[in-house]
């Protein structure tokens, strides 16, 4: 028997609805699993993956809520340009995303931001380029994560004005530019590339931009059939965020 005050009752009734959203059963278990992918080189600090062991601020989160959604977590590493269409066939359920990064964001849900995205262009100290606006680019090129969208920048790219040169992970960006002449800046968010810089030592090499590119909530993607989980995540989520709990998390990263 359910009792006690209105609002637990409230979140009790999501968890069950949540429950009925989908899940995976593994092998000899009746805890329904939630398939959550964290890319083959995760995201740090969103997204850290060492060897089978993942951890970082959306994994964090996740793993929470989901655990507290009667949920067990399970990582998933899928490539990026894999991503969408392996969650619309059912093979992942979630996967941390920016709805502005997504190139048909209509077929999808998406959560409340866990946290928020700022990207910004990470340069050389020596440098002298100022980022204020897309035309202080024209003419150079800008080192830029593999698969990720930009959308202030797209019409600038499309039309040669401005050069991208795409790589893999994050921190390959700040190797191509201390050892490669040709590359002017690299677009990271601001959090994700003071982490890459400390822990390689390199925090004296580059210096951000104080104009940042664009702001983006961080969210959960998920399959339209979730609408229940979405609902009862949002809730835990605010839960979270007015308790101090996310903060912190954050604060295990900063």
């Amino acid at each position: 028997m359910l009792n006690g005050s209105p609002s637990h009752l409230a979140r009790a009734f999501l968890c069950l609805l949540a429950l009925a959203s989908g899940p995976v059963f593994g092998a000899g278990d009746d805890v329904p699993v939630l398939r959550f992918n964290v890319s083959p080189n995760g995201y740090p600090p969103y997204l850290i993956v060492k060897q089978d062991r993942a951890s970082g601020i959306m994994w964090d989160v996740m793993e929470r809520i989901a655990s507290r959604l009667g949920y067990r977590l399970v990582a998933e590493r899928i490539p990026r340009k894999r991503v969408d269409q392996m969650l619309l066939d059912g093979f992942i359920d979630a996967t941390p995303r920016a709805r502005e990064w997504t190139a048909e964001p209509d077929k999808f849900l998406f959560t409340d931001p866990v946290v928020h995205i700022e990207e910004v262009f990470f340069v050389p100290s020596q440098s002298p380029l100022e980022y204020q606006q897309p035309e202080d680019l024209f003419s150079r090129t800008v080192v830029t994560h593999l698969g990720y969208l930009y959308p202030p920048l797209e019409p600038y790219f499309q039309s040669g004005k401005i050069q991208r040169f795409d790589v893999a992970r994050d921190r390959d960006m700040f190797t191509y530019l201390v050892y490669g002449n040709q590359f002017d800046a690299a677009i990271a968010d601001r959090l994700v590339g003071k982490w890459i810089l400390r822990q390689e030592g390199m925090q004296d090499q580059f210096r951000s931009s104080q104009h940042s590119l664009s702001h983006y909530g961080f969210r959960i993607m998920l399959r339209q059939d979730w609408q229940a989980f979405t609902d009862a995540f949002n809730q835990e989520l605010a839960r979270m965020r007015e308790n101090g709990e996310l903060d912190a998390i954050l604060a295990n990263y900063r």
